[in-house]
């Protein structure tokens, strides 16, 4: 750390407690300090209810009044000033002028109703008192300065008429239009392709090091932290249990929560049967053993094939002027087989037409063009009557399980309606009994049955997920992102979870993914898509050592891979 004459922000025991009643109170954060040195980055890592985000909005003062409380001996100096003693005021002119924030989804943080340029100028407007034309002008630097393409054009877009890269871009150019002393980054490439995440790491670290700010980044994934990060606090159940230099951290972590987050996550450079998960490390177990034994991937050729597809071809079209519609072409000429038993890994970035294709399959979205091979039959050619016979050995598990289960049936209504529908079991209770053996193959406890969705984690609302899929004991699964909003422990638990299903039932997964380690894990094959066609596609472990098309090599080259040796240290203070 830097000498303690050049700390920007020094918090000291933070207590944030929210109350849940009258009588009950929830204590987020417990009593922790850590400082943030000038011109450095600190990376503050955890997984989801460890306290990152409460510290973050501590310090930005953003707490909810009604229902948050501050511990009577906290806190929070910046330059000598406690920001927890500031009143409404003087807290609102130092709030996005020296300490700003990137909050995780920019789609949400952006309003939809502006243009980018219009929140971008009331911005520099509030803060700066800059007038119209001055503000506009400021505006088109600062985009430009965030790598936005053509942004005369782009500042009168709507967020909508962004990638989700160019959103956080924008609110990059937000939060740096005021040369703040302090940036706070919340999660802010977590769901972001790989190749766009690498961009948004690329660009604050060099506006860090341009502007000589100081970064609290907030993240879950500690590969991302080894890439960015001067110094780590490792947080859980509000408490700080490590922190130090990034080197110490990535070469010599002291606690075994740390040692638990460094390996939970997969790994390019070994495939373990079984991923570790925290409860490993906690509890001492063999799984968490570096030495554990791998698993093999990979296609001989001569499997049995479940499905084939043959030049599948999807179009969307829009209305072009009053009579006229144009064409996107979503997928063009796909093809491609899946053995039996075996995982097929679907790669490529946001728009290359890796969910797509997974739609189409399933008959979700109708095709354009071209066959889907089941048992030789062509499902696409089917009558609908037809079809229903074998929607149920094709099933779906969507990337985000908060939306993709009804909140108003309870987890035994969930699972039992796809066994009506199709008329699985000869009875309600057998229906019942089938459900409670579902529950406890995904590892929830038989009181899960009566709960609703809103009663679960995200991990164990992804498990239910998975459970309605296997009501159907269908042949094919397709995982369409459904690991990538996970903190990496439970991601673990559920890649675990999809394995020993595949080993039970032999079925055959479609993983669609844009994360490359967790590919690389799951995957016996991989095809990589970009603007809707095949670049290549070869076994797993063929694909990642010796990739052949230039694309495949950009997507691998954009793979955080932690600490990898000393960085440049930041420039030194003027």
């Amino acid at each position: 750390m830097k000498p303690v004459h050049d700390i920007l922000v020094s918090i000291r025991d933070l207590r944030v407690s929210f109350r849940l009643d009258r009588t009950t109170a929830f204590e987020a954060v417990k009593g922790i300090g850590f400082d943030i040195p000038v011109d450095s980055t600190v990376a503050l890592v955890g997984e989801s209810g460890s306290g990152k985000s409460v510290t973050a909005l501590a310090i930005l003062g953003l707490l909810p009044k009604e229902n948050s409380t501050l511990g009577p001996d906290s806190r929070i100096l910046y330059r000598d000033r406690n920001l927890l003693q500031l009143a409404h005021g003087e807290m609102r002119k130092l709030r996005g002028c020296d300490i700003s924030m990137i909050f995780q989804e920019p789609m949400s943080s952006l309003n939809p109703l502006f243009t980018v340029g219009f929140q971008l100028i009331e911005v520099l407007a509030e803060h700066v008192g800059l007038g119209s034309r001055q503000a506009r002008t400021r505006a088109i630097e600062l985009l430009r300065e965030v790598g936005i393409p053509e942004p005369e054009t782009k500042i009168d877009a709507y967020p909508f008429q962004l990638s989700g890269g160019q959103q956080q871009r924008v609110m990059i150019a937000m939060a740096i239009a005021c040369e703040p002393k302090l940036l706070i980054a919340d999660e802010p490439t977590t769901a972001l392709d790989v190749t766009i995440q690498k961009q948004i790491l690329d660009l604050i670290a060099e506006v860090q090091k341009r502007r000589r700010m100081s970064v609290l980044f907030i993240t879950h994934d500690l590969a991302v932290v080894g890439e960015i990060a001067d110094h780590v606090v490792v947080m859980r159940d509000g408490e700080i249990r490590e922190q130090g230099p990034v080197q110490r951290i990535f070469e010599a972590p002291q606690d075994s929560y740390t040692q638990a987050l460094l390996l939970c996550r997969p790994q390019l450079a070994r495939r373990p049967r079984r991923l570790p998960v925290i409860d490993d490390f906690l509890n001492r177990a063999p799984a968490a053993a570096p030495d554990a034994p791998e698993r093999s991937r990979g296609l001989r050729g001569d499997e049995a094939i479940v499905i084939e597809v043959r030049h599948l071809g999807k179009s969307f079209y829009s209305r072009e002027g009053l009579f006229g519609k144009r064409e996107f072409k979503a997928v063009s000429d796909v093809s491609f087989k899946l053995a039996k038993g075996k995982t097929l890994g679907l790669v490529g970035e946001s728009g290359s037409g890796k969910t797509t294709v997974g739609l189409t399959v399933m008959r979700l979205h109708e095709a354009s063009s071209g066959q889907v091979l089941f048992e030789g039959k062509d499902l696409l050619a089917m009558p609908p009557g037809v079809a229903m016979q074998y929607k149920r050995r094709i099933q779906i598990v969507f990337q985000n399980p908060y939306s993709s289960l009804n909140p108003r049936f309870t987890i035994g209504q969930i699972l039992m309606e796809p066994m009506q529908i199709h008329r699985l079991g000869s009875d309600e209770q057998e229906r019942r009994n089938m459900a409670d053996a579902l529950l406890e193959k995904v590892g929830l406890p038989g009181t899960s049955f009566f709960k609703y969705p809103h009663e679960f984690s995200g991990g164990q609302r992804q498990r239910i997920a998975i459970a309605r899929c296997l009501t159907m004991k269908p042949d094919v699964l397709i995982c369409d992102e459904s690991v990538s909003a996970l903190d990496v422990s439970v991601q673990a638990q559920v890649l675990n979870l999809l394995q020993d299903l595949q080993d039970e039932y032999g079925m055959s997964y479609i993983f669609i993914s844009h994360d490359l380690a967790v590919v690389k894990y799951m995957a016996d094959q991989v095809m990589v898509m970009n603007e809707g066609e095949i670049v290549e596609i070869a076994n797993s472990d063929e694909i990642y050592l010796r990739p052949q098309h230039p694309y495949t090599k950009k997507l691998l080259s954009s793979i955080p891979r932690g600490w990898r040796g000393p960085r440049e240290s930041p420039i030194a203070p003027g």
